[in-house]
């Protein structure tokens, strides 16, 4: 479709979510990303009707595409997915594949040669990249740009292997931001969320789970930082000690006013390919309300998605309610 000649289509609601609630509206999708809802559609244009609620599109902000099934997860109501490292020959079949979510990716994890997750079964050929030295990181960081990344992931990840030096990660995030690009860290073990913080990493794959933050530290990192949320790899629903460690550092940085963005690294271990109900009611746990966890969720630029009989805010019935999301078109 040319962008002279944009597809558009007005649905109506009874009631949407677009950062804050509306009641019986109209949106436009044109070229499947919904607008600002309005109270109804204008006069003589053909409309759909909607039951339910409408939400800008449902976001994953972590997966691992060449791990799991796409078009499932996009049948499980997530539009659109931030791959966190895959090859780049996985990301180019399946980023203008229509029946999988809307993809964004920072190509392959850069990382010390012998680092993680060279040594990963998990860990597909291409989906890592090893950065021997301050030049090399430069052509890296420029490889993943080339292939169309819009972020780019190093792995810190201490006691797994040898751990880039400071000098390394400083050339990869400085030439990254020089770059227009933001740079997400894997941040596992002693010593390395300080690395990420002393280097102007802007985003976390992981909500820190290793070792519980002191206040003043998080409320440095709420200022500066977006961390993704994973709290459900830790035990997929087990009561375990990573899980409340996560989650008491997630309630303080969100309670310092941080960015937290729903993500699910999806490809670790048993996680739902959908709408993962169990880390919605982790970040309920974790201290945000519905409206907080939907913005985490959602993408303005995505294709919308709806919830069928309505969505229910009752924290003990949102996750499930929400989980019922689909994608629409």
């Amino acid at each position: 479709m040319s962008a002279a000649h944009p597809r558009d289509e007005w649905l109506r609601a009874v009631s949407a979510w677009w950062g804050r609630w509306f009641g019986r509206c109209a949106v436009r999708v044109r070229d499947g990303v919904a607008s600002e809802p309005v109270p109804e559609a204008p006069a003589g244009v053909p409309t759909r009707g909607v039951e339910g609620t409408l939400l800008p599109g449902l976001r994953d902000a972590h997966v691992h595409c060449g791990l799991v099934d796409l078009r499932t997860v996009r049948a499980g109501g997530i539009s659109t997915a931030d791959d966190l490292g895959s090859p780049a020959d996985v990301l180019s079949r399946l980023r203008d594949d229509p029946a999988a979510p809307r993809l964004r990716f920072a190509g392959a994890f850069l990382t010390a040669p012998g680092g993680y997750p060279s040594d990963r079964a998990w860990a597909l050929p291409g989906s890592f990249r090893e950065v021997g030295s301050a030049a090399d990181a430069r052509v890296a960081v420029r490889e993943q740009r080339r292939i169309g990344a819009s972020f780019i992931k190093i792995a810190l990840h201490s006691g797994a292997g040898p751990l880039l030096p400071e000098s390394v990660v400083d050339t990869i995030v400085t030439t990254a931001h020089d770059a227009g690009l933001p740079v997400v860290a894997h941040a596992e073990g002693e010593g390395t969320f300080g690395m990420a913080m002393r280097h102007g990493v802007d985003r976390l794959a992981h909500t820190p789970w290793t070792e519980q933050l002191p206040d003043r530290v998080l409320a440095e990192a709420a200022e500066s930082m977006v961390w993704i949320s994973t709290l459900d790899i830790h035990g997929h629903g087990a009561d375990t000690e990573a899980r409340r460690t996560a989650i008491a550092n997630l309630r303080t940085f969100a309670g310092y006013g941080g960015t937290v963005r729903y993500g699910t690294d999806l490809g670790n271990g048993p996680l739902p390919l959908g709408v993962n109900t169990r880390e919605v009611a982790a970040l309920l746990a974790a201290g945000l309300s519905p409206d907080e966890v939907l913005a985490s969720m959602t993408d303005r630029e995505a294709p919308p998605c709806w919830v069928a009989g309505g969505l229910d805010l009752d924290p003990g019935r949102f996750p499930g309610s929400l989980s019922t999301a689909r994608v629409l078109g």
